[in-house]
């Protein structure tokens, strides 16, 4: 699969996307702010696939709008949680705007995806 149409599977981004998260996570000191501020990145972040995946395979076409729902409101915690590990791990935030950029075009892409379901 080329670069460009790997963009396009939102399926591998989103995997691709909490798998960098899991890997920066793995390489950030763990104290006892960032500890706790970890452990809710990599739910909110491993979070939004797992719903995407299972929007894919929805029953309906309203289970399918509310899964993608759900990726829209953990992509916006994820960015939350990111901002808050930046602060926390200032080392680090290079690699974590680069994540923020990403998860950013996550919370539009599914906010497109809802949007387009209502009509």
């Amino acid at each position: 699969m080329t670069q460009t149409s790997q963009k396009f599977d939102l399926e591998e981004r989103t995997t691709g996307f909490a798998e960098s998260v899991i890997e920066l996570c793995q390489s950030t000191n763990q104290n006892l702010i960032t500890r706790p501020i970890i452990s809710q990145l990599i739910r909110s972040a491993t979070s939004i696939g797992a719903n995407y995946m299972e929007a894919n395979g929805a029953s309906s076409k309203r289970d399918f709008r509310n899964k993608v729902y759900i990726c829209k409101k953990e992509s916006q915690e994820t960015q939350h949680w990111l901002r808050m590990l930046s602060a926390a791990a200032p080392d680090n935030r290079a690699k974590l705007q680069i994540l923020w950029q990403e998860v950013h075009e996550l919370v539009l892409i599914f906010q497109k995806i809802t949007s387009s379901l209502r009509h």
